[in-house]
């Protein structure tokens, strides 16, 4: 009887092991979910799919968005070329050199992920089920042939439920910080978002139209808030990053005419600040036409 009930314990010691893990959360998985969550809901509701598989879908197909296929071509479903007649990408999968759909932006991926189930006969079936019913949407990808991995489905499914994404299937409506109404072309670059200032363009005009306060956009890009912008500069969306993106670590920018440290900042989404200090110049350091300077 001691025995069984050791044994007993142990299982449940084992049990709850194996739970722990399973909901332990990987902050890359995280971060990738807070940058798309609001376009997987908006496309949920064009579309009737799930923002919850959308997302995981997202997240494992691209590594959560580290993949070499993501960070090269911005595709983040793993979707080949199938008749394609955009631009190409050409990457080892269950073949050598496969032709992948390439993209401008993670939006483009996301909205043709969601075309693709859509107008894909294949799927269907898929859209006869609700957009909470997560678990019949990921079953019925995987029976549809979407991938070949035959733990597919499960793998989904855990990760809608590791990271609790069902809730966003619920979602009455997307967020506007991201995506906008449609007005401004939003642009993906060094993990975040800018729009192009048109002409009479301020602070308080472009905040509108992305539902945030003005006054935090203002100091996202560094400036005061009444400050009127000039046609065609960046304008980002959330706070600057410290350095530009790892394919400019041996990348150094040549100083041009007309250019000044707040204007590269700027191109590279990279606070002021954090620009000086990797370049070791002081803040009153006056740039010269031929300087180079480090990104990151």
């Amino acid at each position: 009887m001691k025995r069984a009930l050791f044994s007993l314990f142990l299982l449940s010691l084992l049990a709850v092991g194996a739970s722990s893990q399973r909901i332990s959360r990987n902050k890359a998985y995280l971060d990738y979910f807070e940058q798309y969550k609001d376009i997987a809901i908006e496309q949920m509701h064009r579309y009737r799919i799930p923002a919850s598989i959308t997302l995981a879908q997202g997240a494992l197909e691209s590594g959560a968005g580290k993949s070499e296929l993501t960070r090269k071509a911005n595709n983040h479903f793993g979707i080949k070329c199938h008749g394609w007649t955009g631009r190409k990408s050409y990457h080892n999968d269950d073949q050598k050199g496969e032709c992948f759909r390439a993209y401008r932006n993670a939006r483009e991926s996301y909205e043709d992920h969601a075309v693709f189930l859509t107008t894909g006969k294949r799927y269907s079936r898929l859209f006869e089920l609700k957009t909470t019913d997560y678990k019949g949407w990921a079953r019925g990808l995987k029976a549809c042939g979407y991938a070949t991995s035959p733990v597919y489905a499960s793998k989904l499914i855990e990760i809608i439920e590791v990271y609790e994404l069902y809730r966003y299937d619920h979602a009455k409506r997307h967020g506007k910080s991201m995506f906008g109404s449609g007005t401004y072309v939003v642009r993906e670059f060094n993990k975040n978002s800018y729009v192009i200032a048109r002409k009479g363009d301020t602070f308080r005009i472009i905040a509108g139209e992305f539902d945030m306060s003005y006054r935090k956009l203002a100091r996202y890009n560094e400036r005061d808030k009444r400050d009127v912008l000039e046609e065609g500069e960046k304008i980002w969306l959330k706070k600057k990053r410290t350095k530009a993106p790892k394919e400019y670590k041996h990348k150094l920018h040549v100083v041009a005419a007309g250019e000044s440290m707040y204007s590269i900042s700027q191109e590279y989404g990279i606070r002021l600040k954090n620009l000086y200090k990797m370049n070791g110049l002081a803040p009153d350091y006056a740039i010269k036409v031929g300087d180079r300077l480090r990104l990151r």
